[in-house]
């Protein structure tokens, strides 16, 4: 009976286990076509900056960053160091140590290959996507990390596609329409309806600020700069209006 038992308790967590990542996958459908045409611009921009289709392939696998992968390519172009290139790619992404940060949290008591596992598939729009579900409330009660691997493996699939077709189709795709833009815009959707509070507001606005006054850094450090500015502001409104007596309207 203790076996039966036991087995029934597997099978049952399998199953949840299941339908978490499948409303994983279905949570994330609303973002692909940002993510997709994001995916195609870097495609069709590494096969133009200079790479080979196989390396482009190769690259796109691999590093799994477009904004990296972006940053990256004028320098390989240029027959750059690699410690340069290397080093463009890190600070390019250190937006991604923040997010972990956010993260962590929710995946606290997962095994470290775990935790790794997620954080190679984790882009801007998964990270945004799971953000604003817990801010509305609406992440599985149990699961969480099969719930954000159904939002990262369709991500994945749909950026792989897309920045295989862009590599492929180069020659005919050109660099000027624009699509990058998209992508931005798809991940102000996502983002635009968590900014329901005060604190989120603060961050974005100083976060945004301080990205436009420091874009003439290097190596893209404007967006980093501009990120720990949103966090550190948002954190102090938070903790000023969480002081705040009770009753008392917040200035």
């Amino acid at each position: 009976m203790g076996v039966d038992a036991e087995h029934r308790r597997l099978v049952s967590e399998k199953d949840e286990r299941r339908v978490a990542f499948r409303l994983g996958q279905r949570a994330i459908i609303p973002s692909l076509f940002g993510a997709g045409a994001w995916g195609m611009v870097s495609g069709v921009a590494m096969v133009k900056g200079g790479l080979t289709v196989p390396w482009a392939i190769m690259m796109s696998l691999l590093v799994y960053a477009g904004s990296a992968q972006l940053a990256a390519l004028p320098l390989i172009a240029a027959g750059a160091p690699l410690w340069v290139i290397v080093t463009t790619g890190f600070i390019t992404n250190l937006r991604f140590v923040i997010y972990s940060a956010a993260l962590r949290p929710y995946f606290a008591d997962l095994p470290a290959r775990a935790r790794a596992r997620l954080g190679f598939f984790m882009t801007d729009f998964t990270f945004a996507l799971f953000m604003r579900s817990a801010l509305e409330g609406k992440l599985p009660g149990k699961h969480r990390d099969a719930w954000f691997s159904g939002v990262c493996a369709n991500n994945w699939l749909t950026w792989q596609i897309s920045a295989l077709t862009g590599i492929v189709a180069a020659s005919y795709v050109p660099t000027d329409w624009g699509l990058e833009f998209t992508g931005t815009l798809a991940l102000v959707a996502l983002v635009g309806p968590s900014l329901v509070t005060r604190p989120a507001l603060s961050g974005a606005l100083v976060a945004a600020i301080v990205a436009l006054l420091t874009h003439a850094l290097p190596f893209r450090l404007g967006l980093f700069c501009g990120a720990i500015a949103g966090i550190v502001t948002a954190t102090l409104a938070d903790a000023w209006q969480s002081a705040a007596p009770p009753g008392a309207e917040p200035a």
